[in-house]
């Protein structure tokens, strides 16, 4: 496989796991973003607004874990640089021990979730940690690749670029453009979908698919200067 086909499956199967692991956090733990953390603004105000408040308290931890975790990731790569090597396995790597940590908290923490138990907290800022690395990691180890865990800035690209390929002004450039793009969002909204039925399946034992794909780039050992 060539290294153009190698970042084509990186960015594919990263796309798979962004949507992927969002929606099972979002099912799973009463509508947390893990990868989109953002998003947890809007419900952290949602919730504030009713009489009865809810429960934000996880939602507001996940901001400052999600950054954690993203200058972890860049320490990770700055001591990468430091002795010449790659950083995108590292990454990888510590991506995936972060979901296995998530997902041993997940087993304690049993059927019965609710918002403020502590298992449950725990496992969802271990997910969130882990998308922090991936986020981090299309950044630093992969700059060339799309994004793979937020949509809308590659959504709005698509549409620009398919706007221009219908009304014919779309050069070379638009059209390679075009194809890196809009395979990550594919690869989100199949991911989304297939997350959400494998919770309903699995519960959090559906972890153990992106696990597996995480594992898979490490030993296809994707990088960024990789020519051929």
């Amino acid at each position: 496989m060539t290294g153009v086909k190698r970042l084509l499956a990186a960015s594919l199967t990263l796309g798979f796991i962004g949507g992927y692991v969002d929606t099972v956090g979002f099912v799973a733990l009463f509508g947390l973003f893990t990868a989109h953390v953002t998003g947890n603004f809007v419900l952290i105000g949602a919730e504030l607004s009713r009489s009865s408040g809810g429960s934000v308290l996880l939602k507001l931890l996940v901001f400052p874990t999600f950054v954690l975790s993203v200058a972890l990731a860049r320490m990770v790569a700055l001591r990468c640089e430091r002795t010449k090597t790659v950083a995108s396995r590292p990454l990888l790597v510590m991506q995936a021990a972060l979901l296995v940590v998530a997902l041993a908290c997940s087993v304690p923490a049993g059927a019965a979730l609710a918002p403020d138990a502590p298992w449950a907290m725990a496992t969802g800022l271990f997910i969130t940690a882990a998308m922090g690395v991936q986020n981090a990691a299309g950044r630093l180890a992969w700059p060339a690749l799309t994004p793979t865990t937020v949509m809308t800035g590659n959504v709005t690209q698509v549409v620009i670029d398919g706007v221009d390929l219908l009304r014919g002004a779309a050069g070379p450039d638009v059209r390679e453009r075009l194809g890196r793009f809009i395979w990550p969002v594919a690869a989100f909204a199949l991911g989304a979908l297939t997350g959400a039925f494998a919770y309903v399946a699995w519960k959090f034992w559906a972890l153990l698919l992106p696990l597996a794909m995480l594992a898979g780039l490490v030993v296809m050992d994707v990088r960024a200067d990789r020519k051929g």
